[in-house]
């Protein structure tokens, strides 16, 4: 699955850059809204990720793509892998720069919160 995301104004740091707990947030969403499309009988909730290192700057204007593809599935939780790039365009060049990638895990609860099998 893959999406975008436009960097706005809103999504800036005081050093004028994306901040961090953002794209956190899109990553999250993104593998969220995949598990939930695979499996639309289930519900989930995200318990971990793997790597928190934010690559490159990104500044207002960006156009992210996030790139979300099951990596592991186990008993009660999906794993997967979301990897973002930031597109530049230079005249007629395009070009994408890896910017975020990261393993989210999401398990499966019910109503009341507790884990389930898949």
């Amino acid at each position: 699955m893959e999406t975008l995301q436009l960097v706005r104004p809103e999504h800036l740091n005081h050093y004028g850059f994306l901040f961090g707990g953002y794209m956190l947030m899109w990553v999250d969403e993104a593998a969220w809204i995949a598990a939930s499309l695979e499996r639309p009988d289930c519900h989930f909730v995200t318990i971990g990720m793997e790597k928190v290192e934010f690559r490159h700057k990104v500044q207002e204007g960006s156009i992210l793509m996030l790139s979300v593809q099951q990596s592991r599935v186990g008993k009660t939780s999906v794993t997967y892998q979301v990897d973002v790039t930031c597109r530049h365009d230079a005249g007629h060049e395009k070009s994408a720069e890896s910017v975020f990638s990261n393993q989210v895990t999401m398990v499966r609860v019910d109503e009341a919160g507790e884990k389930m099998q898949l």
